[in-house]
């Protein structure tokens, strides 16, 4: 549990915007979504940001490549995941852009500090040069051996072998990826940040760290091993400048996670007139809960070099960092280039939303990989959603509207509100513990239990009794009712527009967007009309 009197900011990894959303994408979003909306059902006032990581070399490759502008592929893709994300209904708080003019002030800010208080040096390095293109080559434009592994890599990462992130000039017998061409190395200045300067702080750092064991224990382990300073600029045109050099930008992971922060000013801008305070408070005087949402690939970034850029200029760290697993197709790695992929829009034309949002949290542990197969995704819509839920809701809410029109009268049985206790409990140790599939687990149990308690006191026999027994049978209906809403309550975080039809088939008129956890165990309101029972899912064939 987090401090009741702490704000709770939530920030989930930024979309690199060069090319459409992709169900891997969607690991990281869905979780953050899921647990900010049952973290204000728990009653905390909570701060969601995120936005377009819109800077570095892969997006000006892929301008290049195209014949337009790095700013027209950015626009282009910051758009379309703005449109992905509403249609999912994961909704920001604030969803901004790296590219933004606060992201820019706010990045030199901080790169001026890092400056004056000597954590940042200058270093002459040798560059790959393509003498052809007459440029130096940054990053993606490069690739050749890996100096550690002797495996084939690209110029800022051992992509193909060990995984080890490549500093500029290391990677051996440089080829360009423009022209194809052996590069050469030239002499240039660039510019380091003293990372090997904050073992000590960041092991420290690390071992109080909340979140999911696997970002906590990479880190950890890589931190024990050697820390080595990281080149802070980039011969680039697209990005935020360097202070004082109009020829360089600054590398994109500076500027991307400084987005966090950004953002969270524009947020505030929005909400309060006393915005620069309340911005104080969570990014200078660590008065708020901080807890960042990303993937794997991504825990080096987000644990070592990001803390230690906000240790270094005096910032507010992460109390949380939650690292999914990655995503398989088929039992195979993601890969565009392959075909090997699950487009978000394509998805969206054939299936509903939510039960995608479902899967992503219900098939596998957050930390584990998760295998998406058409087949899977069959089987737990049918299975479950349609053979558990939807069975649950259309079998309770047409014989309640048919025998009785609104909630009946009765008493609600210890043995229900028992179990929704239960699974109250379950499903918020499991929210605190950044375990999805167990918070799924718990209410569909629920569910569960609601379909075998209705089955078990048979109402259909005593609905043909005398007055007793039609008392019993309206006391059986209205404790299943309950049961339904305090499912649809707990299930809201995660299937937001079902659980809404389902709350309007309850005959509930509040928000149930807003309601409180509490809610699970409000009693419905006697001669309450229900609404029309409808079917909530479709079999996927």
């Amino acid at each position: 549990m987090f401090p009741r009197d702490r704000e709770v900011l939530v920030t989930a990894a930024l979309p690199y915007v060069n090319g459409e959303c992709h169900i891997g994408h969607l690991r990281t979003y869905v979780p953050a979504d899921i647990f900010t909306r049952m973290l204000r059902k728990l009653g905390y006032e909570v701060l969601f940001v995120c936005g377009s990581d819109t800077h570095g070399t892969p997006i000006v490759f892929s301008a290049e490549a195209e014949g337009v502008s790095p700013k027209e592929i950015v626009e282009r893709y910051h758009e379309h995941f703005q449109r992905i994300f509403n249609a999912l209904g994961i909704n920001f708080d604030y969803y901004g852009s790296t590219d933004d003019e606060s992201n820019h002030k706010r990045t030199q800010e901080i790169v001026r500090t890092l400056i004056e208080k000597g954590y940042v040096y200058e270093k002459k390095v040798k560059l790959a040069f393509c003498e052809r293109c007459n440029r130096f080559l940054p990053d993606r434009y490069v690739e050749g051996k890996c100096p550690y592994c002797g495996e084939h890599a690209r110029g800022d990462e051992c992509d193909q072998g060990c995984g080890r992130h490549l500093e500029p000039g290391e990677i051996l017998e440089p080829v360009c990826k423009i022209c194809g061409s052996e590069a050469t190395f030239k002499e240039r200045t660039h510019y380091y940040f003293k990372l090997s300067a904050f073992a000590s702080q960041l092991e420290d750092f690390l071992r109080n760290l909340d979140g999911t064991p696997n970002a906590r224990n990479y880190a950890l382990e890589w931190v024990r091993r050697e820390l080595k300073d990281w080149c802070i600029t980039r011969d680039l045109d697209w990005g935020v400048k360097f202070p004082s050099r109009e020829d360089l930008v600054v590398y994109v992971w500076v500027d991307a996670p400084i987005g966090y922060i950004s953002f969270t000013e524009e947020a505030l801008k929005r909400k309060s007139d006393n915005w620069e305070q309340a911005w104080r408070e969570i990014w200078k005087e660590s008065k708020a809960t901080i807890v960042h949402f990303i993937g794997t690939d991504i825990i080096y970034h987000h644990c070592i070099f990001w803390p230690a850029m906000l240790i270094a200029a005096e910032y507010s760290l992460p109390n949380a960092v939650v690292a999914s697993g990655m995503v398989t197709i088929n039992g195979k790695p993601l890969s565009k280039s392959r075909g090997n992929v699950v487009w978000v829009a394509d998805f969206l034309k054939k299936f509903h939303a939510d039960t995608l949002r479902y899967f992503l949290v219900s098939h596998s542990s957050h930390t584990k990989e998760l295998d998406f197969s058409w087949d899977a995704f069959k089987t737990r819509v049918n299975n479950e959603l349609v053979a558990i839920l939807g069975n649950l809701a259309l079998r309770v809410l047409s014989f309640a509207q048919k025998h009785f029109g609104a909630v009946p009268e009765g008493e609600l049985h210890e043995e229900v509100l028992a179990r929704i206790q239960t699974a109250r409990e379950e499903a918020v140790k499991a929210i605190f513990a950044y375990d999805f599939k167990k918070f799924v687990d718990a209410s569909m149990k629920l569910a569960d239990f609601a379909n075998k308690y209705f089955q078990r006191e048979e109402p259909w026999h005593l609905i043909k009794g005398g007055e007793a027994e039609r008392k019993r049978c309206g006391e059986i209906v209205k404790n299943t009712l309950q049961l339904l809403k305090a499912v649809c309550v707990l299930l809201e975080p995660v299937m937001p527009s079902k659980m809404e039809e389902l709350w309007s088939q309850l005959g509930m008129d509040s928000d149930i967007h807003a309601v409180g956890i509490e809610e699970m165990t409000v009693p419905l309101k006697s001669g309450q009309p229900l609404g029309k029972p409808k079917k909530l899912f479709e079999r996927v064939p």
